[in-house]
């Protein structure tokens, strides 16, 4: 089932601008992060306390159908926002790798499942591993898959 309600952009533009490009192309533009060349996807889900819609584009780690997601927010002491969101709302989001999105649940990982999630995001991308050397947190990791 579709994430529904009132789709509020990212106070950032270039995600804004992304986000935009990604969905009007079917996936096809604005599908790398920034110049790099390297793949992201863009998940949908429920503001943990607005409720409105939220889009997100993060790098693309995939495994067998499944996704990472790794709020990382680039090594920063806090957890990104949108990490709040998928702890309220994990039944409630939705993933576009393509032309379409899915619905998906998510789950945070934990012990050595992480430990696996976090070394195929590494290997996808590998300033990940510089964003955990910036900070004292453990990255967290979420797991998307189907329903």
């Amino acid at each position: 089932m579709p994430v529904e309600g009132e789709y509020e952009p990212s106070p950032a533009q270039w995600v804004r601008d992304q986000v935009e490009e990604y969905e009007s192309s079917g996936g096809t533009r604005a599908n790398t992060l920034r110049d790099t060349g390297l793949p992201i996807i863009i998940f949908t889900t429920r503001g943990n306390r607005s409720g409105k819609v939220r889009k997100t584009p993060v790098m693309r780690v995939e495994h067998d159908g499944e996704y990472a997601l790794v709020a990382s927010k680039g090594g920063a002491p806090e957890n990104p926002v949108w990490y709040y969101n998928l702890l309220a709302h994990p039944d409630d989001v939705m993933l576009q790798d393509g032309p379409e999105p899915v619905d998906v649940v998510v789950r945070q990982l934990r012990g050595d499942e992480r430990e696996v999630w976090w070394d195929r995001a590494v290997a996808a991308f590998p300033p990940y591993a510089q964003y955990k050397e910036k900070t004292e947190r453990e990255i967290p990791v979420f797991v998307a898959s189907k329903k």
